[in-house]
């Protein structure tokens, strides 16, 4: 229970940091229009969204153990978030030669949802 939780924070999250945190400035980086967005095919996104956040969810609790608690649940995560995925980001995004705004926006992004992630697994008994 505690990985489908933790699978489902990322689109809590999504939406608010995709929305009215920083969605405008992110559809500018990657060069996406207001209608580009409502093009797409929503239930292959949320569908394979959810997927992945489970995959990447599952295999965090894989590393934890079961013998993490919450705070240190929560430090994990963002390590993974930050040093793993926001940096693999970054990595890709500076051969891609897009923006730091860029990088910054999603790789927060990954590095708050992995933070939560941790919480919540950790914190699940």
């Amino acid at each position: 229970m505690a990985v489908i939780a933790a699978s489902l924070v990322g689109f809590a999250i999504g939406f608010v940091w995709y929305g009215p945190l920083f969605g405008k400035p992110w559809m500018a980086a990657v060069g996406m229009t207001e209608e580009d967005a409502q093009n797409g095919n929503m239930g292959k996104i949320f569908g394979f969204t959810f997927v992945f956040q489970f995959i990447m969810a599952y295999c965090l609790a894989m590393f934890f153990g079961g013998e993490v608690n919450a705070q240190e649940g929560a430090f994990y995560g963002f390590l993974t978030g930050f040093g793993w995925v926001a940096m693999a980001i970054g990595v890709n995004a500076l051969y891609e030669q897009k923006s730091w705004k860029y990088i910054f926006i999603n790789g927060g992004f990954w590095s708050v949802v992995f933070t939560l992630m941790g919480l919540i697994i950790g914190g699940w008994k």
